[in-house]
């Protein structure tokens, strides 16, 4: 064997090390043990809420989604005040890797048969002084009109776009870390100049509702605490 086949064979045994060494191998789960469903409150304040179908077929029976998310969580909170109602959607996913990662609403609502009227970022307040990176979408099918706000997490990351998405995951597989994921969506068919506040102030009072373990899930860890120092 020459030297030039030594020198190559110890390049391949190190570049195997190496991939072996950055495959991701740590599951990082902030759910843990607990059901999303028990996290978040039914009612509070004026709103009560009912549990409400899967308006997306999101998690149809031997769909790819199914296999994306372990948990799903959609209700229909109203208002008893004012009449007010609006849909929530909080689907998490335990394990977010390449073969398996969030699927983001602007893809979503297309391939559904919407028309993408508004898609823009947003910074979303929760608190005085806490806000997170979240987006705005207004959907239009022939039957409805959605207003839409979201947001993502992706581990400790909260992307704002398939771009950063993207970037965040590959943040987490050079660490050496498998995620869990969250994708928190709130809707209304309300078209009003309103929208946007009212659905702002909705999440406001859920997350003030919401115990530390619930808001760590849906947030992440950092703004949870932010919260958590907010209420105390």
């Amino acid at each position: 064997m020459n030297r030039r086949a030594l020198i190559a064979g110890a390049a391949c045994v190190g570049g195997a090390l190496l991939a072996q060494q950055l495959k991701p191998h740590k599951y990082v789960s902030l759910l843990q043990q607990e059901k999303l469903d028990d996290l978040i409150p039914r009612q509070f304040g004026r709103w009560s809420s009912e549990d409400a179908g899967d308006p997306l077929a999101l998690n149809g029976p031997g769909t790819l989604s199914a296999k994306l998310y372990n948990q799903l969580v959609t209700r229909a909170y109203q208002n008893g005040a004012t009449g007010q109602q609006l849909l929530m959607l909080l689907a998490h996913g335990e394990r977010q890797s390449d073969e398996l990662q969030l699927h983001r609403p602007e893809i979503c609502y297309p391939a559904f048969g919407f028309e993408l009227l508004r898609n823009e970022p947003t910074q979303l307040r929760l608190a005085k002084a806490v806000t997170l990176p979240a987006r705005r979408l207004v959907c239009r099918s022939p039957s409805r009109e959605e207003s839409v706000v979201y947001w993502s997490r992706l581990g400790e990351y909260l992307p704002i776009d398939a771009s950063e998405q993207r970037t965040d995951r590959f943040k987490n597989a050079f660490a050496g870390v498998i995620p869990d994921g969250v994708l928190c969506r709130f809707s209304t068919g309300d078209p009003s100049d309103r929208t946007w506040a009212s659905l702002e102030q909705f999440v406001q009072e859920l997350m003030a509702a919401t115990g530390p373990a619930g808001r760590r899930v849906l947030v992440g860890t950092e703004r949870a605490r932010r919260l958590d120092r907010q209420q105390a």
